[in-house]
């Protein structure tokens, strides 16, 4: 049975950010997150919630998380149980084997508190980089335009979060894709846990400006993941 590709946007973007290459491949669908950011701490059981009710009833899943969604891979996976077959990181960050993991490291929260400022609730993704930042990730002005409206304001306490990360997740076929640094070191690591790993070259929203070369590539390392060359 053909497995449904299921393309994880980070909460802190939308939809959008995966729509084109769900275009490319045919058989998938793309959860919406936005409003994973809602109400109270903890948020990941509505990230959880959210992909449970997009996927389909029966059938063979391949997660694919981009950015900060990588975090919640393993706890996604969970919630689906054995119909996941393999799990992708598509220019996202890897959790650990077992244990908890926060959303953003130590290292950027001071960043994140100040933009946050008072209210504890962050500006846009968007409003977080220049104007030419913005523009260099996403050159279609109509793409960027899409991306940019459905963002949510989330607060700074989806970030401090504390995600489970359930041992044995990565028990099942895990594969990279990665755009350019600084996730160029996150591609090591994946390399060094024996995963398949390809590059797309491009910024962090690559699969936005390029979704047909970001589709091909994660269907070579899909294929390298479930069936190896002995």
């Amino acid at each position: 049975m053909q497995a449904t590709y299921v393309l994880v946007h980070s909460p802190s973007v939308g939809p959008a950010t995966w729509l084109p290459v769900a275009g490319k491949l045919g058989r998938a669908v793309v959860p919406d997150l936005t409003a994973a950011g809602t109400g109270a701490p903890p948020y990941w059981p509505k990230v959880v919630e959210a992909v449970r009710s997009a996927v389909p009833d029966a059938g063979p899943l391949v997660l694919v998380a981009h950015s900060n969604a990588g975090l919640f891979l393993p706890v996604i996976k969970e919630g689906l149980g054995e119909r996941v077959v393999a799990c992708v990181f598509a220019d996202a960050h890897l959790p650990p084997r077992s244990g908890l993991v926060k959303v953003a490291g130590e290292e950027f929260l001071p960043f994140l508190r100040e933009l946050a400022g008072p209210g504890g609730v962050l500006p846009r993704w968007s409003e977080w980089w220049s104007e030419s930042d913005v523009a260099a990730m996403l050159p279609d002005p109509v793409a960027r335009e899409r991306v940019v409206a459905e963002q949510a304001r989330l607060p700074l306490a989806y970030y401090t979060q504390l995600v489970p990360v359930p041992a044995g997740w990565d028990a099942v076929p895990c594969g990279c894709l990665w755009y350019g640094p600084p996730y160029d070191k996150v591609a090591e690591e994946a390399a060094g846990r024996g995963w398949p790993v390809t590059r797309v070259p491009g910024g962090h929203l690559q699969q936005v400006a390029d979704p047909g070369s970001v589709a091909d590539a994660l269907l070579k390392v899909v294929n390298s993941s479930l069936f190896p060359r002995r």
